[in-house]
């Protein structure tokens, strides 16, 4: 079969605000099992994005933009549910950044002749498609941008910005997310920020620059996202899949301890997983596991064990529907971050004592 056979039907993305699913979960809250947990979860969310205190982190794991989630994500930025975001560099860079220039994931087959997929440059992520060649022109877009930087090490959060800017200069009707979140100074977070095309990008800039060059520096991720929890106090974690993005956002609490600050346990937390904490792995373990290390309180918890191509947007289109969301104030975290004002110990240490 032809290359552009293979590339003919495109993966489209979800709209939570065509379909009212509050009247679903609520009778789904009065059955059993995984939806009675999912109608849970959904208040929670609900509850956390209500809450004028509270400061909603997301965590992005596994393969979801190029599933059909970007407008689910889109949608809750655009009313102003999501505050920081912290996420893998697929979904980031490979998947929203390679659609905000223009290319497309494609519907699949899970059974194809991956050996023939290959020899057309087709990668395959389950039952999608990408084009592998339009893949490298994303990966050689990320060493452009880098060019354009001043050599020194940058947070993967001010290299994402950056991406955002390029993004507003070039491609400014794009439907991105890393676009949506440079304009609503949402800051995103990706600590594994060379696992991903970036990180192809970033080595032919170092090559070719070997001793002035950007570098990213995953502690200075994690500096700035405990300053965030130290200045916002009371937060709480949407978390779509488990990963890196999730024990990350988790440890910020540890942390601001470890700095000395009486920072309270995340007090709303919510995980979709389909992993399971019998192995012992972070991925599955739960959150009341992660209570017994002073990161997530048991208050309001809870674990949803299903896909999350089928429970996210279940749970998103009930917050959407409920409309807690339309008195919120944003809360400009990137801004805060790129003055500086957030990594000032000493101002810090007087908010917190207020």
């Amino acid at each position: 079969m032809a290359k552009e056979e293979l590339l003919h039907t495109t993966v489209e993305h979800l709209d939570i605000k065509r379909v009212n699913v509050v009247p679903l979960i609520e009778m789904m809250g009065q059955t059993a099992f995984q939806a009675r947990n999912l109608a849970r979860a959904a208040q929670i969310a609900d509850a956390m994005v209500a809450d004028p205190e509270a400061t909603v982190i997301l965590t992005l794991a596994g393969s979801l933009i190029s599933a059909g989630q970007k407008g689910v994500i889109l949608d809750l930025l655009r009313c102003n549910a999501v505050d920081a975001i912290v996420s893998t560099g697929a979904n980031i860079v490979d998947q929203d950044f390679f659609e905000a220039l223009g290319f497309r994931h494609y519907q699949g087959n899970p059974f194809a002749d991956d050996n023939a997929l290959r020899e057309q440059m087709i990668d395959r992520i389950y039952d999608t498609y990408i084009d592998e060649e339009e893949l490298r022109i994303c990966d050689e877009t990320i060493r452009v941008i880098a060019e354009t930087m001043e050599p020194g090490v940058y947070s993967s959060r001010e290299f994402i910005q950056a991406m955002g800017a390029y993004l507003a200069e070039h491609h400014p009707d794009a439907e991105s997310i890393v676009l949506e979140a440079y304009r609503r100074d949402v800051p995103i977070f990706v600590p594994a920020f060379s696992d991903c095309s970036a990180g192809f990008g970033l080595v032919a800039h170092q090559v070719v620059h070997p001793d002035r060059h950007v570098s990213i520096d995953s502690v200075k991720d994690f500096r700035e996202l405990t300053a965030i929890k130290v200045w916002a106090g009371t937060t709480g974690l949407l978390m779509i899949g488990g990963g890196v993005p999730k024990n990350f956002v988790q440890d910020i609490v540890v942390s601001a301890e470890f700095l000395g600050y009486d920072a309270a346990m995340h007090q709303y937390a919510v995980q979709l997983t389909v992993a399971d904490e019998r192995d012992g792995a972070l991925s599955g373990s739960t959150l009341k596991e992660a209570n017994s290390w002073g990161k997530v309180s048991l208050a309001q918890e809870q674990m949803v064990f299903g896909e999350a191509t089928v429970t996210f947007p279940l749970l998103a289109g009930y917050v959407y529907h409920k409309g807690n969301w339309r008195e919120r104030q944003p809360r400009s975290w990137a801004r805060a971050l790129a003055s500086g004002r957030l990594l000032d110990y000493a101002a810090a240490t007087a908010h917190a004592q207020k």
